[in-house]
Parts: C-alpha cells; sequence; structure tokens
C-alpha cells in the first residue's frame, strides 16, 4: 500500500498527464518514418539534431540504403555525406552502418522487439530503443531525453540527473500502459512550452499543478510570445 505523500504524487502525475493530453490531443512521434529499421536509424539521427532536419535528410538516405543490407554494404563515406547535416556525422555514419550489419548478422535482417536486443546495437541506448519500442512495436516504454528529464524535475518526479534513475521514478507514477504517451506529451510540452531558459509559464496549461510555476515567464501575453507553433517541429 502506498503511503499518502506517495499517493499523493501518484495523483499529481496522473492529473499532468491528463491536463497535457487535453493540450496535447495529437502527440506522437515527430520523426518520419515507415519501417522500425527507417524509426531506428532516424532516431540515431535525431541525437543532438532537430526531428524536422532529420526528416529533410532521411529520405534521401531511405531511397538510396532501403534495406538493412544495402545500409550495411554502403560506402562509409557517402553515408557520412548525406547525414552530414545532422552533425556528428562521422560517428553518426559508423553507427547506422553498424547497427545495420548486426541486425543481418545477429537479428537475421530485422529489426529486434526487446530492450535487451536493442541496446546491443551501435548508437542505442535505452533512449533511442524505448522509442522503437513504442513508436514500431507497441510496447510501452519511458524515453527520457532533455526535455523529458528536465520536466520530470521541475514536476517533482525525480531530482536525478540520471536518465534511467528518471526512468525508474517515473514508472511509479504513470500506469505502464500509459509510458510512450506520457513520454510524447512530455517532449511536446518541453519543446514548445517549458522551455530550459524561459519556460512560458502564463501560456501553461499546467497552472495549480506544477511546483515550478513561476521559474519562467508569468505574465500570459508575453509568454504566449515564448510559445513554439507545430510548424518549427515538423
Amino acid at each position: 500500500m502506498r503511503s499518502e505523500s506517495e499517493a499523493a504524487s501518484v495523483k499529481q502525475a496522473v492529473s499532468i498527464f491528463k491536463a497535457l493530453g487535453k493540450r496535447y490531443p495529437n502527440a506522437n512521434c515527430e520523426l518520419d518514418f515507415d519501417s522500425p529499421f527507417q524509426l531506428i536509424i532516424a532516431t540515431v539521427l535525431s541525437a543532438q539534431c532537430t526531428d524536422k532536419r532529420v526528416n529533410i535528410v532521411t529520405p534521401p538516405l531511405f531511397k538510396r540504403f532501403p534495406t538493412p543490407k544495402k545500409m550495411a554494404s554502403a560506402k562509409i563515406v557517402e553515408l557520412e555525406e548525406l547525414v552530414r547535416t545532422t552533425g556528428f556525422y562521422h560517428n553518426k555514419a559508423r553507427n547506422i552502418q553498424g547497427l545495420s550489419q548486426k541486425i543481418l548478422t545477429d537479428f537475421g535482417g530485422e529489426v529486434p522487439s526487446t530492450l535487451e536486443e536493442l541496446i546491443t546495437l551501435p548508437g542505442v541506448g535505452r533512449k533511442t530503443a524505448n522509442v522503437v519500442l513504442g513508436h514500431a512495436f507497441g510496447v510501452p516504454g519511458i524515453t527520457v531525453d532533455t526535455h523529458f528529464g528536465r520536466l520530470a524535475r521541475r514536476f517533482g518526479w525525480s531530482t536525478s540527473e540520471d536518465p534511467v534513475k528518471v526512468e525508474q521514478d517515473v514508472m511509479k507514477l504513470i500506469p505502464q500502459k500509459e509510458w510512450t504517451n506520457l513520454s510524447q506529451r512530455l517532449i511536446w510540452h518541453g519543446r514548445r512550452i517549458c522551455h530550459a531558459r524561459k519556460p512560458a509559464c502564463g501560456a501553461c496549461p499546467l497552472v495549480g499543478l506544477c511546483p515550478a510555476y513561476g521559474v519562467g515567464e508569468t505574465d500570459k501575453v508575453a509568454a504566449m510570445q515564448l510559445v513554439k507553433p507545430d510548424s518549427a517541429f515538423r
């Protein structure tokens, strides 16, 4: 049985989850993909890069190398040129080729569908694995990116800077079936309103629920100027 404080934390977290659901009813993965393979490649490329930029880069990449077999046998210099604008292109090119090769040799050419297997692929950590599990395979997972971690700490759900510890803390607050939806709602909210440097508190749907209210702009008119539109991310 939960203590009163634990029960209160769960109640607050569920209220925030529902409020964000009303604000972002169509929150989904903002990376474009048609298969688990495309999603895992896109997610690796999205590290320290915007989804919008990745969505520009991936169509010609997948047209040239549509399968793990073709990606695995690509010339590395050609891969580097195709992903150059996503940043850190030397490492990203090696990783997407390396994970393609491992998918062929270890998993019969199919992207694996478990966390334990996914994190054995080059360039794939828990964050990327949970994105793929949630959006390609329908397996609930918590994606702790910079936005999710920041909001979890502002909401009082975790005090840790360690993504794995944040993931474990949040797991206790929200039903497992909603973990993927929770991740998307927090990521969308972090991108659009709850910014790192200057949150748009006055335009936030979580007034009365968020213990960090007031760390950003509280004037409604001024706060609205800080809100980023959906078009900034797609």
